[in-house]
């Protein structure tokens, strides 16, 4: 079934940190750098939701509302959106992107690599919870643009490896 992209779609753009969950007549877009963003698409009722998050976890217990600056947190707030939608998180098409290194420079020991953890994060999160991923975008250097159309359920990458300053290699 092809859906024909909708003009007349509202545009989310989420910063990091942030979850949105919508219909049809929703676009939802964020530029990735070693953030993470899932997507969630429910094919038949055309419902779909994303989270931008920026770590893998808070390294401390958490306390109060949920925060979807952390992985599991993010997971967390878009499944009560889907239960909220009368549906279930089985029922939806993961697609996952981002954790891509921002500079070229290899950190050494891994420590200062956000991306991957959060990767790791990402990927362990849709296991737990009997999730496969439909696509992926992940890693390398640099930052990406993302689109997701609820409608159809496509989203879009526009990859952006790092610049080279032509001044510093001569």
């Amino acid at each position: 079934m092809t859906v024909p992209i909708n003009p007349a779609a509202i545009d989310i753009f989420l910063q990091p940190g942030e979850v949105y969950f919508g219909d049809r007549d929703t676009r939802i877009r964020t530029v990735l750098g070693s953030c993470v963003s899932i997507t969630f698409w429910h094919p038949q009722l055309l419902l779909g939701g994303m989270c931008h998050y920026m770590l893998p976890g808070r390294g401390a217990a958490r306390t109060g509302e949920p925060d979807g600056r952390y992985a599991g947190e993010a997971m967390l707030l878009l499944i009560g959106e889907m239960r909220a939608a009368c549906t279930r998180p089985v029922e939806y098409e993961a697609k996952l992107f981002g954790g891509g290194r921002m500079f070229s420079f290899n950190a050494g020991d891994g420590v200062l690599d956000i991306g991957n953890r959060n990767i790791e994060a990402g990927r362990r999160l849709l296991r737990e919870h009997g999730l496969t991923l439909a696509a992926e975008h992940l890693a390398g250097v640099g930052h990406r643009s993302i689109i997701f159309e609820i409608a159809s359920g496509d989203v879009w990458v526009k990859h952006m490896p790092e610049q080279t300053n032509l001044r510093d290699v001569a």
